[in-house]
């Protein structure tokens, strides 16, 4: 049986829209904050997990979206800003709610970069994964519009199947007025029937959206919602008792990072694709073929190619289990070597309690010396040469995502 993780695996994050103000009169640009909240994640959900992950990449490098990426290649108010806050549970998956049509209709998506298009289930929809969620009932909208174009997103448990609407959506207390969104009407496997959350929204680039349907962040820039066409993400890290998370869109929020922000320039206009130029393990440098990566986070590991994997799992004493993971003894977390990813040339450092997760029912999150110790760099060889990096990086870093310089900004996350 596929575990709620595999769904946490394709799409991680997830936010909650405190969309309390703001159904009356237009708002001035300004920036939208989005509270994310957070489920856990134990040893069993890591089964299947390359499976979705790689069904996720498989799915968006297939058809025309294939095509785009090659084409690509070498292409280069006075209200507070609208944000999401995310609430924290174990370091595993993050969830909330956005509002669709009038009145509105709430449901909870997955913020994710490494996709680009927002569907939710339908009325229409008879699986099984569409009848244990919320699902959006366009008669009682009274801003719906029908489109009917259809839609379909490959997975590797099957076909997401639906159609395109319009309707007005609400974004942290910001109003999108007619956007086109995916009503599903076929959810394939378990997957999405045991997932936290009732759908996605995408905030990749646009040359990746099924159907060329306008994403929402590319919506509230055209509409004028945003001070700035950028959105940042900081997700918290509870092994301490933190907070959540939040996403900010239209602002950077200086409460949750310290320093100065290193800006990389994008190098594929798909996902937020960036460069790096170093790896070490310790002292070690690390030859890799593979140089770029999407900052996804939709993804809870650092995916790289099965033979970077071997190479920085043994470097740190790693032992590959019956499943194809690589595991550590909790008890030397606070021993194992300082991993460094050059980004726009300064080094990212991760500890050892950074990129182990904790997944086998210790009750202390990354640092508990109880349970089972997974290494957070995961191997898989996708059909396009890239790494993925989702939040055992972005847990430490917060993270900038600017559309109108495509570039991706790191900060150290407070």
């Amino acid at each position: 049986m596929v575990s709620p993780f595999i769904a946490a695996a394709l799409f991680a994050i997830v936010a909650v829209v405190d969309a309390a103000a703001v159904r009356s009169g237009a708002r001035s640009p300004g920036a939208l904050r989005v509270p994310l909240h957070k489920v856990s994640l134990t040893e069993s959900d890591l089964t299947g997990y390359a499976d979705a992950l790689a069904a996720k990449y498989h799915g968006m490098t297939s058809g025309h979206r294939k095509q785009q990426l090659n084409a690509q290649d070498g292409a280069q108010n006075a209200l507070l800003p609208p944000t999401v806050e995310l609430t924290n549970f174990l370091n595993a998956q993050y969830f909330g709610e956005i509002e669709i049509g009038t009145p509105p209709q709430k449901f909870t998506v997955v913020f994710d970069t490494g996709s680009s298009n927002l569907w939710v289930p339908s009325t229409k929809c008879n699986s099984i994964a569409c009848w244990l969620h919320r699902r959006f009932d366009a008669s009682k909208s009274s801003t719906f519009k029908k489109n009917g174009t259809t839609f379909a997103i490959q997975y590797g448990t099957g076909s997401l199947e639906g159609v395109i609407s319009n309707d007005n959506i609400n974004i942290g207390g910001a109003d999108i007025v007619g956007l086109d969104f995916g009503e599903s009407v076929k959810e394939p496997g378990f997957t999405f029937a045991v997932g936290r959350f009732d759908g996605i929204l995408g905030l990749a680039y646009d040359t990746i959206a099924v159907q060329k349907v306008v994403p929402p962040f590319y919506a509230m820039i055209n509409q004028k919602l945003l001070e700035a066409p950028l959105f940042s993400a900081w997700l918290g890290d509870n092994a301490d008792g933190g907070e959540g998370g939040e996403i900010m869109f239209g602002a950077t929020n200086p409460e949750r990072y310290t320093g100065s922000i290193v800006w990389a320039p994008v190098v594929r206009k798909a996902y937020w694709e960036v460069g790096f130029s170093n790896l070490t393990v310790g002292a070690k440098h690390i030859e890799i073929e593979t140089k770029s990566a999407a900052i996804d986070t939709g993804s809870s590991l650092i995916v790289v190619p099965t033979a970077d994997a071997e190479t920085i799992n043994t470097l740190i004493g790693a032992t590959k289990n019956a499943q194809g993971q690589w595991t550590v003894d909790c008890d030397n977390i606070s021993k194992l070597p300082e991993i460094s990813i050059t980004i726009a040339g300064v080094p990212h450092p991760l500890s050892g309690s950074d990129y182990v997760l904790n997944v086998g029912g210790g009750s202390g999150g990354n640092n508990a010396a109880a349970g089972n110790c997974v290494s957070g760099f995961m191997g898989m060889d996708l059909p396009m040469s890239i790494w993925i990096v989702g939040d055992v990086f972005l847990r430490k870093y917060y993270t900038v995502y600017d559309l109108g310089k495509h570039r991706v900004g790191f900060a150290l996350a407070t």
